[in-house]
C-alpha cells in the first residue's frame, strides 16, 4: 500500500520535481509537513520550497554514534530493546569522524532553515554530548550557547559495571542569534515543604528573606552607589538600584535585622502563584511502553515548544522518529516540520497526528540513483568502445 492512500492526509504530494518555489506556497500555509526521507535530502528541499529562515524552533534527537541497529516488534519497541528478528526501526551505522561529518552537514542544513531568532535543541548522550558539543559551537558559535541541561532519563541502575550507574543523557540548547524567542517556563513548587519558608508576618502571611546584595563590585554604575548611607559589602553590588531599592522600602518589602541590615521580603504564596524557575537539571524518563526506540517523554517537549516558540511558529524535528515533538508541537498550536528515512517512524508518526501534508521524497532519490547508474553505465560502455576503437586502429598501423 502506498504512503498517500495508507494514511490519508489533508494533501498528499510528492512534488519533489517542481522548481522552485512553484509548490512552497501551499506548504507554508499548511498545519504541517510529515517528510519521508533522508533528511540532508530534505532539509536541502525544504529550503528550496520556501522555508529558509522561516522555522522558530528545531528540537532533533540523531543517533548516538552506537554502531547498532534498533527494532521493534509488536509485543516490545522500549529504547534499549533490540530485539532480534525484529522490523528495523533505524540503524545507527556511523561513529566517530564518519558520525560527526554526518552530524556537521545536517547541522547546517538546519541553521539555514531557522529564523534569526530561533533556537535549536540537540539530544545527545553522554558519550557523544562533549563532540557534537564542540560541532554546535562551530556551526552556530560559541556565543549562542545558552545552555547543556541535564536529563534524568530512567530510575537508578544496578548493572554490574566498574563505575558508576548511568541515568542522564544531555541537551545542548542554543540559539541562532543574540536575540532569540523565550516564553520563560516555570514549574509548580509545594510551599508546605517548602522549609526556607518560615517567617510569619503580622496578617499571617509566610515568607523568608534574601540578600539585597549580589557578587560582583560595580566600578561606576548605580548598583556600586549609597544607599542609606551605606555601600554593599566589599566584592559586591545592590541587586538594583537605590531608587528601586527606596520604592521596595516603602512597599514594606524590606526586612531590618536589629543590627540595620536589610534583606529583601519573599512572599510563600506570590512564589507558589508565579512558580519556580526551571533550573538546568531535568526529571523527565523515557516512556515505560514506547511505540518506538529512543522515543522521549511528551512533557518534556511540551515544555521545550512553549518555552522557544510562539503559536503558528515552525517546529522542525529532522529525526523525528514516532513523532513526539511533532504531537507537542500540534498540541500547543504550532505547524510542524518532521523528517525521518525510516518507514516505521513514518506509519507510527501519522498515526498520532491530524491534518497534515505528507511527502515522499524517497522515490526521487531512487529515480536519480537509476538515472545515475544508467549515465554511468553508458559513459563506461562509450569508454570501453572508444578503447576497442582505439586498439584496433593502433593493430591495424
Amino acid at each position: 500500500m502506498s504512503l498517500v492512500s495508507e494514511y490519508m492526509p489533508i494533501h498528499a504530494v510528492n512534488d519533489a520535481d517542481a522548481p522552485s518555489g512553484q509548490c512552497g506556497e501551499s506548504h507554508l500555509k499548511t498545519a504541517g509537513l510529515l517528510l519521508h526521507a533522508d533528511n540532508s535530502d530534505a532539509l536541502v528541499y525544504l529550503a528550496r520550497v520556501g522555508l529558509a529562515g522561516k522555522v522558530r524552533l528545531v528540537y532533533i534527537d540523531p543517533p548516538y554514534g552506537t554502531r547498532q541497529d534498533f527494532t521493534v516488534t509488536p509485543e516490545r519497541s522500549a529504547t534499549i530493546s533490540r530485539v532480534n528478528g525484529g522490523t528495523l526501526a533505524y540503524s545507527d551505522s556511523l561513529s566517530g569522524e564518519e558520525y560527526l561529518g554526518f552530524l556537521r552537514e545536517r547541522l547546517t542544513l538546519i541553521s539555514d532553515l531557522m529564523a534569526n531568532d530561533g533556537s535549536i535543541y540537540v539530544h545527545i548522550d553522554v558519550k557523544m554530548g562533549h563532540r557534537v558539543r564542540c560541532l554546535m559551537d562551530e556551526v552556530f558559535g560559541e556565543r549562542n550557547f545558552i545552555n547543556e541541561i541535564t536529563r534524568i532519563k530512567c530510575n537508578p541502575k544496578n548493572f554490574s559495571r566498574r563505575g558508576y550507574g548511568n541515568v542522564k543523557d544531555v541537551i545542548l540548547f542554543y540559539s541562532k542569534g543574540e536575540r532569540f524567542v523565550w516564553n520563560e517556563p516555570r514549574k509548580g513548587i509545594n510551599i508546605e515543604a517548602a522549609q526556607r519558608f518560615r517567617s510569619i508576618d503580622r496578617n499571617g502571611r509566610r515568607y523568608t528573606t534574601t540578600p539585597l546584595h549580589a557578587p560582583g563590585e560595580t566600578a561606576n554604575g548605580e548598583t556600586g552607589k549609597r544607599w542609606r548611607g551605606m555601600l554593599p559589602p566589599p566584592g559586591r553590588h545592590w541587586r538594583c538600584t537605590p531608587e528601586m531599592l527606596e520604592q521596595l522600602d516603602k512597599k514594606g518589602l524590606i526586612e531590618w535585622s536589629s543590627t540595620g541590615n536589610p534583606r529583601k521580603i519573599i512572599y510563600a504564596d506570590e512564589v507558589a502563584k508565579k512558580g519556580a524557575k526551571v533550573q538546568d537539571v531535568w526529571t523527565f524518563k523515557d516512556p515505560q511502553h514506547a511505540t518506538y526506540p529512543t522515543q522521549k517523554n511528551l512533557e518534556m517537549l511540551r515544555m521545550i515548544v512553549q518555552a522557544s516558540s510562539n503559536e503558528d511558529d515552525w517546529v522542525l524535528d529532522a529525526f523525528a522518529g514516532s513523532g513526539t515533538t511533532l504531537v507537542a508541537a500540534q498540541e500547543l498550536g504550532r505547524r510542524f516540520i518532521g523528517v525521518d528515512a525510516s518507514w516505521k517512524a513514518i506509519q507510527l508518526a501519522a498515526e498520532r497526528l491530524v491534518g497534515y501534508k505528507l511527502i515522499d521524497l524517497t522515490k526521487r532519490r531512487q529515480l536519480h540513483e537509476r538515472v545515475e547508474r544508467k549515465n554511468f553505465a553508458s559513459r563506461t560502455r562509450a569508454k570501453l568502445l572508444g578503447q576497442a576503437a582505439r586498439n584496433l586502429s593502433s593493430s591495424r598501423c
